[in-house]
């Protein structure tokens, strides 16, 4: 059994590595096996990612400071864990919380993202050997004691069948959103294209729809995001998408903003195909607090300025940049995990 002051300096020694520039030309390859399986993950945002999961997830004041919060687990269990693949290692938290818990991790990543989670925790394996009987990668889940499961709402109801006998997590599509009041200043708007672009929107953590006030103007908002242009227009897949979209809405003639890489569609619906993101319109902070309300099970995250104050909301510019305690689907995985 590794105890888990072991398992905590483990995960501080991958952070630690990602970090060096000593093993730079390592984590250069680990990006560009990364790009080469899914062109959606490019050298940036897989780099983002690797930043991202070293800085929020493996600092060791921040993991010390979480898995004190929980007891450990009266046994050891084997936990299956059915990835995502929509951002570059996304499946990697729940491997987190799964070894930290002492639990072993039957890992079934995503195929649009096989290379990177095998190289984070192959690599955690050679910084701790003792790992080495805690982690397998598997094609079919039946040894696994209990489950997480991450997918489509579709897929989440196979899960619910199939994992319905052990205990699980499953988790169901979500979406963010973004709240503007007109008074955003540049740096701001700059900042919440962050929010809708980065990973290419595919993330539950993107914004994919805005309530903005009766007659807002997008003009400011279109100038505040050219920076984002390049990127956008020469990643083919992405434009593709952002011209079939545009046909779409120009064949049905239906009325929309559009700045040649970045839609803007009113609709009421929260989730957004990529290149658009759609817009309603508020009047007043109690109607669009209703709303957001009754579509709590749907959104992930929300983003609002100083004017509409919400509970739990973040800043713009944050949304991909999720702590440990930020549980998909606001979920406690590890106090889960804990009670096996």
């Amino acid at each position: 059994m590794i105890s888990r002051k072991s398992r905590v300096d483990a995960f501080v020694k991958l952070g630690t590595y990602i970090n060096s520039e000593e093993n730079t030309d390592e984590i250069e390859k680990w990006i560009a096996a990364s790009n080469s399986k899914n062109n959606w993950f490019t050298p940036a945002n897989v780099r983002t990612s690797l930043e991202a999961i070293a800085s929020q997830y493996l600092d060791r004041a921040a993991l010390e400071a979480w898995v004190e919060k929980y007891t450990e687990p009266v046994q050891q269990v084997k936990v299956g864990v059915v990835m995502a693949g929509n951002i570059p290692a996304v499946g990697f938290h729940d491997a987190l919380c799964v070894l930290i818990s002492g639990h072993t991790l039957l890992a079934k990543p995503a195929s649009d993202d096989q290379a990177l989670i095998h190289y984070l925790l192959e690599k955690l394996v050679q910084l701790e050997p003792a790992f080495g009987n805690h982690i397998r990668f598997v094609e079919r889940l039946n040894e696994a004691d209990a489950y997480i499961a991450t997918g489509s709402d579709n897929t989440a109801r196979y899960f619910h069948y199939y994992f319905s006998k052990k205990p699980h997590v499953i988790r169901k599509n979500r979406t963010s959103v973004a709240i503007l009041d007109g008074q955003e200043s540049t740096e701001e708007l700059t900042a919440l294209g962050k929010d809708i672009f980065q990973y290419f929107g595919l993330g539950c953590r993107n914004v994919s729809k805005l309530f903005v006030p009766a007659g807002y103007d997008f003009s400011k908002l279109y100038e505040s995001l050219e920076v984002f242009r390049p990127v956008c227009v020469n990643h083919h897949k992405y434009f593709n998408n952002y011209e079939y979209n545009r046909s779409i809405l120009l064949v049905n003639r239906i009325a929309h903003f559009d700045n040649g890489f970045l839609i803007f569609n009113e609709s009421p619906a929260l989730v957004s195909p990529i290149s658009v993101v759609h817009f309603e319109f508020y009047d007043g902070a109690d109607s669009v607090k209703a709303v957001l309300e009754e579509a709590a099970e749907k959104i992930q995250c929300i983003v609002s300025g100083k004017e509409v104050q919400i509970n739990g909301a973040v800043g713009f510019g944050e949304v991909q940049s999720p702590g440990l305690e930020d549980y998909a689907d606001a979920v406690d995985t590890m106090a889960f995990l804990s009670s096996l």
